[in-house]
């Protein structure tokens, strides 16, 4: 995500402080934090596929997804 669009969010939440934001807006804002948040995440799922654990005897381990219960949504 590029700067222009972090500093509009930013904007858009000093704008909803001092009045409330037409529908235009805040749907925009909801795009753009969504935007953000996946951005977010890719970066973090990135560096977390790069991560390597060393146990005490020296050997290196990619960190492993977390498995998910087949009762959990999500």
């Amino acid at each position: 995500m590029d700067q222009k669009k972090i500093d509009r969010i930013s904007e858009l939440t000093r704008i909803s402080r001092e009045r409330e934001l037409t529908p235009e807006e805040q749907q925009e804002r909801a795009i753009l934090r969504g935007e953000y948040i996946a951005a977010f995440k890719q970066s973090l799922v990135s560096s977390l596929d790069n991560t390597y654990i060393v146990d005490e005897k020296g050997n290196k381990r990619k960190v492993e997804r977390k498995a998910k219960k087949k009762n959990e949504l999500n």
